[in-house]
């Protein structure tokens, strides 16, 4: 940092001389020339620092200590916006309002004193403007005592916490689901991701940053295989800590209800582990109020994401607004938003965090860490449930595929059959033609169905199934259903009449002398060929459609 010296450099004589008065000294300069070099050499004598220091106000002394502990420096921006501005004002003003004795501000107080600078300073993360305190009064600054660092917010109360949302592995099923339908080309249908906790871009960016998938989306097999083999604990921890390391895992960018615009770029893995650091300050035995954390580091940390304190380069804007979210003002809606979507989202999806809420109806406003925390927080597996649960068949080709069974066989069940539905803590498949042939064009076989369900399942395959398997294999899809539309009639001369008109077109195979397929489209052409002859249609729809 600059010395005292490049510190006053470019004051006036009125400001040197106010300067000088705040430390008892008298200065008999004529000018700024020969002012400059006797102030300083005054002002650094041992002793009159420290005496100085020790006499500033509670507040002021508090903003001193700030910059100790940083060093000796803060961010401009944050400095002023906790321990307040300096008034802009010119030399005549200043000099006849005299700011320093009424000063409006902590910062006043020390800049006043020469006890702090405003440079723009070249240090990481890039170059930006800092308050500091000059190099050579650092030096003679008593050893202040740092303050006890509290941590940020305050505990939660009872009524905060009586409706507990314990952590879950549910993400690695998520995953596991996600990843065999990427593997058939599609994404899981909106029933499948129903009552998944973490959003499916979540999944895919935690996937994606795993390189487990490419940036196509594309599966990659060898590390698809490792992570499923792995077990639930080896399989968590290896999501937790690539999410922590990540440097594209983005959960700015994840922020509901937010659009980002421009060609800005944000840091979020310094975000991420400042957010992680000052968490890990908290008590790990309770539960601690979310509003309240946030708040501490609006007020403590606020810069947490933004290095340069800018508020304004980002184009951010709420979906429902053509108003862009800049300036301090947006904080809560922008970078308190993001320390909330981290806690009660991927702290939370991948199993380091507990939340509470006052009830079911209402958002958490709690967090603790969970039972898994101290194991996932080093990398380390915890102790969850094996996947030892087995397939149950049943002979219409249904698969109830439990939660707890291995995940390689939900990826391979998900490859030959359509899912279907839920079921209890488990998935429902069905194999069908549509799904092995699918399956087929990617190379597999029935016969590896068979191998997985003799491997997984509960009892041996039901031979109705194993001879459906065979004939397919062989044969193809030897029986269609399919929903129809009906005409019906009440005798064989209605059809008659109904062949002889332009609708006659949409007249399909005749099941019976008084019962023709409709074809797509001919609801209303025969509905009016039939009033033109005479007869009222009446439309009548159970499966299938009767006119």
């Amino acid at each position: 940092m600059p010395d005292l010296a490049h510190t006053l450099q470019g004051h006036d004589l009125g400001f040197l001389k106010i300067v000088a008065t705040a430390w008892g000294i008298e200065l008999n300069a004529p000018d700024v020339h020969t002012a400059l070099p006797l102030l300083t050499r005054q002002i650094l004598v041992p002793g009159l620092v420290q005496e100085v220091a020790t006499a500033l106000p509670a507040e002021a002394q508090q903003a001193l200590q700030h910059l100790l502990e940083g060093e000796g420096r803060s961010t401009w921006a944050s400095f002023c916006r906790r321990f307040g501005e300096i008034r802009p004002m010119g030399a005549a003003r200043r000099d006849r309002e005299r700011p320093d004795l009424k000063p409006a501000s902590p910062t006043e107080i020390l800049w006043y004193r020469a006890l702090i600078g405003r440079a723009i300073l070249n240090l990481p993360p890039e170059p930006q403007e800092y308050a500091y305190i000059p190099d050579d009064v650092l030096e003679l600054l008593p050893a202040f005592q740092p303050l006890p660092r509290r941590p940020l917010g305050r505990p939660a109360s009872p009524a905060e916490c009586a409706h507990v949302i314990l952590a879950t592995d549910a993400i690695l099923d998520d995953s596991c689901t996600l990843l065999a339908s990427l593997r058939l080309g599609t994404e899981p249908g909106p029933g499948e991701v129903e009552g998944w906790q973490a959003p499916l871009p979540v999944v895919e960016q935690l996937l994606r940053s795993a390189r487990l998938i490419d940036y196509h989306n594309r599966p990659q097999p060898e590390p698809v295989r490792r992570f499923l083999e792995a077990s639930r604990g080896a399989a968590l921890a290896q999501l937790v800590q690539v999410w922590m390391q990540s440097l594209s895992f983005n959960e700015l960018r994840l922020l509901p209800g937010l659009l980002f615009e421009g060609e800005w770029q944000n840091q979020p893995a310094d975000s991420r582990q400042k957010i992680l650091e000052l968490l890990s300050q908290l008590p790990q035995d309770i539960w601690w109020n979310l509003p309240s954390f946030v708040n501490g580091v609006r007020e403590q940390n606020p810069d947490f994401q933004r290095p340069a304190g800018d508020y304004d380069s980002w184009f951010i804007r709420n979906e429902n607004s053509q108003t862009y979210l800049r300036g301090f003002s947006a904080w809560d809606e922008v970078d308190g938003a993001l320390i909330r979507f981290i806690i009660t989202g991927p702290l939370h999806w991948l199993g380091l965090y507990d939340l509470a809420a006052p009830d079911p109806q209402s958002p958490p406003v709690a967090f603790r860490p969970s039972q898994w925390s101290p194991s996932l927080w080093h990398g380390n597996p915890p102790a969850l449930a094996e996947e030892n649960a087995s397939l149950i068949i049943s002979s219409d080709g249904r698969l109830e595929v439990p939660r707890l069974a291995p995940r390689t066989a939900r990826y391979q069940i998900a490859r030959f059959a359509q899912w279907e539905g839920r079921k209890g803590n488990g998935d429902v498949y069905r194999i069908t033609p549509a799904a092995l042939e699918r399956a087929q064009k990617q190379g597999l076989r029935s016969s590896h169905l068979l191998a997985i369900l003799r491997r997984y399942a509960s009892r041996a395959v039901p031979p109705a199934l194993l001879q459906a398997l065979e004939r397919w294999e062989k044969f193809g899809s030897q029986a269609h259903i399919e929903s129809v539309m009906l005409l019906r009639v009440a005798s064989p001369e209605i059809i008659e009449t109904l062949r002889k008109t332009k609708a006659a077109r949409f007249l399909g195979e005749a099941l019976t002398p008084t019962v023709v397929i409709v074809r797509p489209g001919g609801e209303t052409p025969l509905r009016n060929a039939l009033a033109q002859a005479g007869y009222l249609a009446e439309a009548h729809f159970v499966s299938g459609s009767d006119v």
